[in-house]
């Protein structure tokens, strides 16, 4: 999944969860969709210049410490040690990155999803071209441009319907609108 897939799903699966009443919907609704968003494309952000750009030599690879079980617990547990003193961010950028995991089928990679148990080295990856390859997975490979597609629309139906309630501005100010209720 590239960027849309990630926001997108991520952004409608929260809204999908935070929209029937419980205790799990009233914390949903009040997370900074702004952040979760982020937190999506979290261990991209940080793998992908790592793997492929600074660590091209020896790496080669867009799936490293960001996209580990080790990364998202550390996120998860000094989230939650925040969210104990009020404050919710840390913890939207773990549950961002937790989907992101979930969406790169990363317990299929489980010498990554489970570094360091495995050793401390990543698997040095064969792309030569890395971005010639995204431009080519992205309008050749479904598992790459139907998850784009169906982000995409899920973005452009939450934009569209902020504009229709006149919440565009309210969410850029706050990540949060009262049309994620």
């Amino acid at each position: 999944m590239l960027v849309f897939g990630h926001t997108g799903i991520t952004l409608g699966v929260t809204l999908a969860l935070g929209s029937h009443p419980s205790r799990i919907s009233d914390f949903l609704k009040r997370l900074d969709l702004r952040v979760l968003l982020v937190g999506s494309l979290l261990p991209d952000i940080i793998d992908k210049p790592l793997g492929h750009f600074f660590f091209r030599e020896t790496l080669n690879n867009g799936r490293i410490f960001g996209h580990t079980l080790v990364f998202l617990l550390i996120l998860g547990i000094a989230g939650y040690l925040l969210y104990r003193r009020g404050h919710l961010w840390l913890l939207t950028l773990a549950l961002g990155t937790f989907w992101h995991l979930i969406f790169d089928l990363m317990w299929l990679d489980p010498r990554t999803l489970l570094w360091p148990l495995f050793g401390l080295g990543f698997e040095k990856g064969a792309i030569d071209n890395v971005l010639s390859y995204w431009f080519f997975i992205l309008f050749h490979d479904p598992a790459d441009y139907i998850p784009e597609i169906i982000g995409l629309l899920v973005l452009a139906w939450f934009g569209i319907r902020l504009l229709r309630k006149k919440s565009l501005l309210p969410f850029i100010k706050s990540g949060k609108t009262s049309s994620t209720s």
